[in-house]
């Protein structure tokens, strides 16, 4: 790799991580779409994967409510696993010719009812169905386009947690979305393991913007959070369709 690309890669990683600490994701979203002005979709893929994991591990990891949250999630994140490896056939076209605008569309208009104050709400008693049903899904949209949002996102904030337990359940979420895609990498020929540096390199600027952006987060109140969490969507969202109409 290049130094002008290795420099470009780490910028990437740099915002994608400091997105990632204020509103709890972002990062796979926007690394793929920028990546992809200087790398094929399934490099891209292969060298957001270290980084992906680490700073989703952490964000995992971050906070008192893990054992909780396992017990409570795991329909939601078994489903991920299956949908993300049924729909690894799907891989090479990475999206596909509407993938990115679809996908962007759905974030636009989630997060335009987010802002808008309606609150989704999903009853206890549905968890049982519509978490494997929404990690299904998940997963196959992460097979083809190796962005880990619709629908998991939406379910998750529709489920009542707190801030703080919104932004570790979405770590817990986006690690086994990471570890899937990993395997379904793993097993193609295309896996470019040249990429391991700069990956590694990527982890390191992801975590210094992460940490920034956390820190960030920490001064924010809840309604502030909530303001830049869709606030947050909606752009990534408008990004996603624009570059699906490119």
């Amino acid at each position: 790799m290049v130094l002008s690309t290795l420099a470009f890669v780490l910028a990437v990683f740099l915002l994608a991580g400091f997105t990632k600490g204020i509103i709890g994701l972002g990062l796979p979203t926007i690394s793929m779409g920028l990546l992809a002005i200087v790398l094929s979709p399934v490099e891209a893929a292969t060298l957001l994967i270290l980084p992906s994991l680490v700073t989703n591990v952490w964000q995992m990891v971050e906070g008192p409510c893990l054992r909780s949250l396992l017990r409570r999630l795991w329909p939601l994140n078994l489903g991920v696993c299956l949908g993300t490896w049924a729909g690894a056939a799907f891989l090479s076209g990475l999206g596909g010719p509407y993938g990115a605008l679809a996908l962007g569309i759905a974030l636009m208009v989630y997060a335009s009812f987010g802002l808008a104050a309606v609150k989704l709400s999903v009853p206890v008693q549905a968890e049982g169905w519509m978490g494997p049903a929404a990690g299904a899904t998940t997963g196959a949209i992460t097979a083809a386009t190796g962005v880990f949002v619709i629908p998991a996102v939406p379910y998750l904030q529709a489920i009542g947690l707190t801030k703080d337990e919104l932004v570790q359940a979405l770590g817990l979420s986006f690690t086994v979305s990471t570890v899937a895609l990993a395997v379904t990498l793993a097993g193609r020929t295309e896996l470019h393991l040249d990429l391991a540096w700069p990956s590694m390199a990527g982890v390191v600027v992801a975590l210094l913007g992460m940490r920034l952006g956390q820190a960030v987060r920490a001064r924010l109140s809840p309604q502030a959070f909530r303001l830049w969490f869709f606030a947050g969507l909606l752009a990534l969202g408008a990004y996603l369709a624009a570059r699906g109409l490119v």
